[in-house]
């Protein structure tokens, strides 16, 4: 089966670090863009744009790297295979939805970012399935198999699971006198990760002059639910950035900015990389 995703592995020193960006795919499909009357620029309003592009130092600096290119309106990798849509899914029923589902963004999302509906019909329920055995499974089995691997080397795993915010998502911090937010982690309110490696990830883009918020709007998806399990020694953190500091949000272009911002998170990176050194991993007691 052919692989719809990139995978770099560490050159060099290796660290207890997992890089993974679900959503900066950009791979559309000729079969998907006749689904739907979108023009592209809509359609790409839900994209990670440049997200992959980012992070692209991280095997310089010992972490393994995995980016999907898969588009997220095609299919999002950060839901669990049961957010199904009965809204977007002939003959398909179900009673349990969750709230993302309800909001029309499920494994397979019914509306873009902006809330436009994707397709003008319903799809059939086999080619929903088709989409997660093709470009779900894969990339969640890769993932897995490399925090195991990780694990097994340094005592645990840290997952930083990349992703972009619209600046938009932020005007609620304008509202009430605060700083817009650069950066968010999620570490879904302690829940995810031991706080010791949140603080240090933390203080890595406070010293680089990014303003660091924690879990409001964003605490962390899907994959930091699951795969962040503190007490198995595999932790996961969401990194969400500020599109606005380095694309232009309704053209989805690069800013002028766009190298000098990258050398920034390359900055970042390299401090995190330094987690093992300060952090050895922790013990923790048997549930």
């Amino acid at each position: 089966m052919k692989v719809n995703y990139k995978f770099f592995e560490p050159l060099g020193k290796s660290t207890s670090m997992v890089f993974s960006s679900p959503h900066s795919g950009s791979q559309y499909f000729d079969w998907f863009l006749a689904q739907t009357s979108l023009d592209l620029n809509s359609i790409r309003s839900s994209e990670d744009a440049f997200v992959g592009e980012i992070f692209e130092s991280v095997p310089f600096f010992g972490a393994f790297l995995i980016e999907s290119m898969v588009p997220r309106t095609i299919l999002d990798l950060n839901r669990a295979r049961s957010d199904l849509d009965p809204q977007i899914i002939a003959d398909y029923y179900s009673r349990d939805i969750s709230s993302r589902v309800a909001s029309g963004l499920g494994i397979v999302p019914r509306v873009v970012g902006n809330g436009k509906k994707i397709y003008s019909k319903k799809l059939t329920l086999k080619e929903v399935q088709d989409r997660i055995r093709k470009y779900y499974n894969p990339y969640h089995e890769r993932l897995a198999e490399v925090l195991e691997q990780v694990k097994k080397e340094f005592g645990r795993a840290i997952l930083l699971d990349c992703h972009s915010m619209p600046s938009d998502a932020l005007n609620f911090r304008k509202k009430v006198a605060y700083e817009i937010p650069d950066i968010i982690l999620g570490d879904r309110f302690g829940m995810s990760c031991d706080f010791r490696i949140v603080d240090f990830i933390e203080k890595a883009f406070i010293e680089e002059g990014f303003n660091v918020y924690r879990n409001i709007p964003f605490s962390g998806g899907h994959i930091t639910q699951v795969y962040g399990q503190p007490v198995k020694n595999i932790h996961a953190v969401q990194i969400e950035i500020n599109r606005a500091l380095y694309m232009n949000e309704k053209k989805i272009e690069k800013k002028e900015n766009f190298d000098s911002f990258c050398e920034s998170i390359k900055n970042v990176v390299f401090k995190i990389s330094q987690l093992d050194k300060y952090l050895p991993a922790f013990e923790y007691a048997a549930e």
